[in-house]
């Protein structure tokens, strides 16, 4: 909560203080931050995977390493292409990306202790994380310096929540005896690769509705929709912490058709009560955000209804990675290239674009959804030990 709070009160003020269109460029360059952050995501999913398994932590580090320095010569190639394609300076596409190996290494922690189910000592680092990621960001955009002051501040605060959470976790958790670094281990890059499939698939069909706005609406529309989507933001991450606390059940083949069914079912009741609450609260909105966001006041529930969605997408593709799966990714890519197809010749309006975006969320998520029970159920039922029904009359 504290940092799903941290991280809205953040755009929430950038809406105001940098106005409709300065608000556009900036909601860009923290959609791209986002997608950015999958191999983080997705690193910390393997590792978390791993240790429940009785991977030892030195290599659960190593792993965080090498992905660090491949994040790293990714980011420095893209700052040029993500200033070119949004239009933003050098500058601002630098501070948007240089946090994301700084995410790498404060995700190999949190995967140590989600993994290690030391949810106390987690909750702590995603809070502080957060709270060293977005305050310094607000005093500054408060300041009037702009976005790309506010985004390498961020970046800073990520290092330093890295360097804690390492800190943290060493007081928490040591290697069980006898815990060797072997090859046996799921802890190679490309564990983590194949985690990034299926995670990049869900960052990019979060994140490509507000990436096409900037692309089919004008500069006011698009930052309406910016504003818009915080609402969608909310209902994806408000839940956030159900499969944090599952995930390590969904790892664990007797139990992880049973942690999926409870994670759905508390996923779809929260997400019903998000979505009545954003269209109870929509006519409060011009009032936090300001009377140029009157507009989407009444489409504030169809974007919250599309987040909602996604919550449960996230859950169907977590189980899909707890069990080594990344056949739902290709699923997840067909849907979203049909939505942005759909999306580029069809919206034209800030509805029409959450519209089409909540169909290709909510189809995407019926299909995959299903796809994971049954395949939860299939690999219970295979992993399970077979009864011993006797043999010649014994």
């Amino acid at each position: 909560m504290t940092a799903n709070v941290a991280g809205y009160l953040l755009q929430l003020l950038a809406s105001r203080w940098l106005g409709v269109g300065g608000y556009s460029t900036f909601a860009s360059l923290l959609a791209v931050q986002m997608l950015c952050a999958v191999p983080a995501l997705a690193l910390q999913n393997v590792v978390a995977r791993e240790v429940v398994r009785g991977a030892p932590i030195t290599a659960a580090r190593a792993l965080t390493l090498r992905c660090a320095g491949l994040v790293t010569a990714a980011a420095l190639v893209l700052v040029p292409v993500v200033s070119a394609v949004l239009k933003v300076s050098l500058v601002a596409s630098g501070g948007a990306l240089c946090s994301a190996p700084m995410l790498v290494l404060l995700a190999g922690e949190q995967g140590i202790l989600q993994g290690r189910s030391r949810f106390r000592e987690l909750a702590t680092v995603l809070g502080g994380a957060a709270t060293l990621r977005v305050t310094p960001a607000i005093v500054l955009l408060a300041c009037g310096v702009g976005a790309a002051p506010a985004l390498w501040v961020g970046a800073m605060g990520a290092a330093i929540a890295a360097l804690t959470a390492r800190r943290m976790t060493d007081a928490a958790v040591a290697d069980r005896p006898g815990a060797e670094v072997t090859p046996a281990w799921g802890l190679g890059v490309a564990a983590v690769f194949r985690a990034v499939q299926v995670q990049a698939a869900l960052t990019a069909l979060s994140a490509a509705d507000l990436l096409v706005a900037r692309i089919v609406l004008d500069e006011n529309d698009a930052g309406r929709y910016a504003l818009g989507a915080i609402a969608a933001k909310i209902a994806f991450w408000l839940p956030q912490a159900v499969g944090v606390v599952l995930y390590p059940r969904m790892a664990q083949p007797q139990h992880s058709v049973r942690a999926m069914r409870s994670a759905l079912a508390v996923l779809v009741g929260i997400g019903a009560v998000t979505v009545l609450g954003a269209a109870a609260a929509a006519p409060l909105a011009p009032l936090f955000a300001g009377q140029d966001y009157a507009p989407i006041e009444g489409l504030l529930w169809l974007f919250a209804l599309e987040g909602a969605l996604l919550a449960v997408l996230q859950a169907a593709l977590l189980s899909a990675i707890a069990a080594d799966r990344t056949a739902p990714a290709a699923i997840t890519w067909i849907g979203l290239a049909g939505g942005v197809a759909v999306m580029l010749t069809c919206a034209h309006s800030v509805l029409s674009l959450i519209v089409i975006a909540t169909v290709t969320a909510a189809a995407t998520t019926l299909v995959i959804t299903g796809v994971a029970v049954r395949t939860a159920r299939e690999d219970a039922e295979n992993r399970s030990p077979v009864p011993d029904l006797g043999v010649g009359g014994t």
